[in-house]
């Protein structure tokens, strides 16, 4: 459950999520770029047995796919795309020669 809680570190009050394991209970930040909680909302928590205390909201975003992994990966595609464009902008005189000097043959539909 959604529970809105004074954070020392932020000065404000930010969305914990609260839940109880093996009699105690614990509470896990849920802040999320474009998530919006409201007090009182039920979330699902996932979190490793042995340390209860690293547990997070279980969602697809937040949880599987995070902003910075998301601008990471846009970055990443955009370096790769110029790379590639730089490389294929000016070809050599001798592969444009070997381009226009190649000839398709003809091939056979079927082998015998």
């Amino acid at each position: 459950m959604i529970h809105w809680m004074p954070d020392s570190s932020a000065g404000r009050t930010i969305p914990k999520a609260i839940f109880r394991h093996d009699l105690k209970n614990y509470a896990v930040d849920a802040r999320y770029v474009f998530r919006q909680w409201k007090e009182g909302d039920k979330v699902e928590v996932i979190f490793e047995k042995e340390d209860p205390s690293k547990g997070a909201v279980y969602s697809l975003w937040g949880y599987w796919i995070r902003w910075q992994e998301l601008i990471g990966s846009i970055i990443a595609l955009t370096l790769l795309f110029q790379v590639a464009v730089a490389i294929t902008r000016n070809p050599t005189p001798e592969a444009l020669i070997d381009q226009i000097e190649v000839k398709e043959e003809k091939k056979r539909r079927y082998v015998d």
